[in-house]
């Protein structure tokens, strides 16, 4: 991992997956093949292999920052003199490019953090519904920057975490279809007082330029508790990406619903040159730009490799 080849400099312990997989301890396995099968997105092999090897030490080393921050939050009620008994979720940030596997990573954790003995409340929710719907991104000429920050709704998403970290019950989250490319007008999921919530989204480790006067800019990542960016070489993300449209051209797309329905009619060749097109001029540009720069913001980094699976992970040093 090029980021840390100065060891003696890096702000992270790196470790092989190898190396990573002695931490898991006794953690149990509580998942079966076939829902890490039903979990893990198209094209991403992960298997139970791949859960012992990584997922389960994440797991022990999550469980061990809860404690922590619960613990934390007694001495501090302490301090104050406050009886608050206000519910705040631990909230973990996932990042990435696209077609790098942050969903599977997300829905995986969900389902080994809810099996905990204490058997958590543990919500996921992904940035795509707050993306600005496709009528205004129209209208505004972005269309071809869905995806990049200034794509999304920040406002809500600020609003949405703040209403998660004030222990607010019933906070509404909106929806999105990946059938139809956009957010469902009208439909929401409800999100309940979580002990655990899992925020999933290509750019949620941005920020931006500080304001002159100092005033308080929030950025998404200052509600996490924990963050975790998924990485791999380009190179790579580029052939996942291109072999999932290819896949998807035969699978999801060819429903006439399908807001990419029209690519399943073109050719092989002319939808393989579309793909390129879409990686070229929107997801390898939004990954060099606004992705990619915050990998040194997260605590814990996962590196694929060549088939997928993870190969190296770096832990933010305390």
């Amino acid at each position: 991992m090029d980021l840390f080849k100065k060891k003696h400099y890096s702000p992270y312990q790196v470790f092989t997956a190898a190396e990573w997989a002695e931490f898991r301890a006794d953690t149990p396995l509580t998942l079966t093949l076939d829902e890490v099968k039903r979990l893990r997105s198209l094209n991403d092999p992960v298997d139970l292999d791949e859960v012992r090897r990584i997922y389960l030490a994440l797991s022990r080393l999550l469980s061990t920052h809860v404690e922590a921050l619960q613990s934390l939050y007694k001495q501090r009620k302490q301090f104050l003199m406050k009886d608050d008994t206000v519910k705040t979720p631990f909230i973990i940030g996932i990042a990435g490019s696209v077609a790098v596997g942050k969903s599977t990573t997300a829905r995986i954790l969900k389902e080994l953090l809810s099996r905990w003995p204490s058997s958590p409340k543990v919500e996921l929710v992904t940035t795509d519904g707050f993306l600005y719907p496709n009528e205004v991104l129209r209208a505004e000429g972005r269309m071809e920057r869905k995806g990049f920050p200034d794509s999304y709704d920040a406002g809500a998403i600020l609003n949405f975490l703040s209403s998660m970290k004030a222990g607010m019950s019933h906070v509404q989250a909106p929806v999105y279809s990946h059938l139809t490319y956009d957010v469902v007008a009208g439909k929401h999921v409800t999100i309940d007082r979580p002990d655990i919530l899992i925020f999933e989204g290509i750019n949620v480790l941005q920020v931006r330029d500080l304001p002159a006067d100092g005033k308080a800019v929030p950025f998404v990542s200052d509600f996490f508790d924990f963050s975790i960016y998924i990485d791999a070489d380009p190179v790579l993300i580029h052939k996942w990406y291109i072999n999932r449209f290819m896949k998807l051209r035969e699978t999801a797309f060819r429903d006439p619903q399908s807001f990419f329905h029209r690519y399943s009619q073109l050719s092989e060749e002319a939808a393989l040159s579309i793909a390129e097109g879409l990686w070229t001029n929107i997801n390898l540009k939004n990954l060099f730009e606004n992705i990619l720069p915050t990998r040194p913001r997260a605590d814990l980094i996962l590196r694929k490799g060549e088939n997928h699976m993870i190969e190296e992970v770096a832990l933010r040093k305390i």
